[in-house]
């Protein structure tokens, strides 16, 4: 762990300098693409000022079970995980779909899926079969944790060597919105009712019900904010663990990584807990209609680019997100300056105005 910390960086000041200022010569009145004036200044940040769009990009969808599905938190059998592995192998997914639509690569990876799943063409790295009860106990040890954070890290690492220059969030797995929840409130402090939500559309006594579970959760473990690993090891899960990894791993290879939804959320709050420069790699595809999402959001000081009131999972959001970061690198790259236009801006044609007055001033 010591040695992936050690890799990461904060973003380039000089390169977000340059970028800046570049920002004030486009032919376009100061200010008026908004957000996406800072999102250009930030991945010129992230990546030292490299040329041109980052891309190719992929979405790795990380896929795990867990065990507090016995509690009843979801109605969906845990059975499903497993199915929608072989769904995203065949490309019949929501993600396949974006992804095919915006040239985003999609990368299956099995980090603890309960049930065999060895003969589809994914990234086989099952740290374990699902984690254990978070209700009842830890979820995880903490070698397995580490095992989960590294495989995450090194995905990103040969994704990176295989020349993807944008890395996307994904996930899959049944009742991993309680895991989500418990994650959150200990690095927010916000109760158990503030950030559970209704997961694959529950109802008002299943949710009443599942706010119960993470509450009691947080008072069994009561991991401090200051301990990520530990926070790991008692809520899981093996998604998250190797989420955390893969940002981190994108921070060290200064390229962007585009934030899916809750559980991406969950995982940056993890990621940033371990090093909080790795925040200035990350950028928030959307907002989840999940509650913990905006919470985790807000801790993280980002603010997301799409907001649909979306909640699949899967790196939807992410994958939505990507032609709008791409936009805002070609404005910032690609404009014409006023100069180069042979284009008087207005800040020059209120500087020449004021000259005059002034002069006009000074003769009288």
């Amino acid at each position: 762990m010591e040695e992936y910390l050690a890799r990461i960086g904060p973003a380039d000041e000089a390169a977000m300098r340059a970028a800046t200022q570049r920002q004030r010569l486009l032919t376009k009145p100061a200010g008026s693409l908004g957000v996406l004036e800072d999102l250009s200044v930030r991945v010129a940040g992230m990546t030292g000022g490299a040329a041109g769009v980052p891309a190719p990009a992929v979405v790795a969808v990380f896929a795990a079970d867990h065990g507090v599905h016995a509690q009843g938190v979801s109605p969906w059998p845990q059975e499903v995980t497993a199915a929608m592995l072989a769904n995203f192998a065949a490309g019949g997914a929501a993600v396949n779909a974006f992804a095919a639509n915006n040239g985003v690569d999609v990368r299956v990876v099995d980090v603890g899926v309960a049930t065999d799943v060895d003969e589809l063409d994914i990234v086989h790295a099952k740290v374990r079969a699902g984690t254990r009860d978070l209700s009842v106990g830890p979820a995880l040890t903490a070698d397995e944790v580490l095992a989960a954070v590294r495989v995450g890290f090194e995905l990103a690492d040969q994704l990176v060597a295989d020349g993807y220059r944008c890395l996307l969030t994904g996930d899959m797995g049944i009742a991993n919105t309680t895991a989500s929840a418990a994650l959150i409130a200990t690095f927010t402090g916000a109760t158990a009712a503030d950030v559970t939500g209704r997961g694959t559309g529950i109802d008002d006594a299943t949710l009443a019900h599942k706010t119960e579970v993470v509450r009691a959760a947080l008072d069994r473990h009561e991991v401090p904010a200051s301990d990520p690993l530990s926070a790991l090891a008692a809520y899981g899960g093996l998604e998250h663990a190797a989420l955390a990894g893969y940002i981190l791993g994108g921070a060290a290879n200064k390229v962007p990584v585009i934030l899916d939804g809750v559980i991406a959320g969950a995982a940056a709050l993890v990621a940033q807990a371990l090093h909080p420069a790795v925040v200035e790699y990350c950028v928030a595809g959307h907002r989840s209609a999940e509650p913990g999402h905006a919470v985790a959001l807000k801790a993280l000081g980002l603010q997301p680019l799409v907001d649909l009131d979306l909640r699949l999972g899967e790196g939807t959001g992410a994958v939505l997100a990507y032609p709008i970061l791409t936009c805002a690198v070609r404005a910032l790259a690609q404009m014409a300056t006023f100069e180069s236009a042979g284009i008087s801006s207005g800040d020059e044609d209120a500087a020449e105005a004021g000259s005059s007055a002034a002069e006009r001033e000074g003769d009288a």
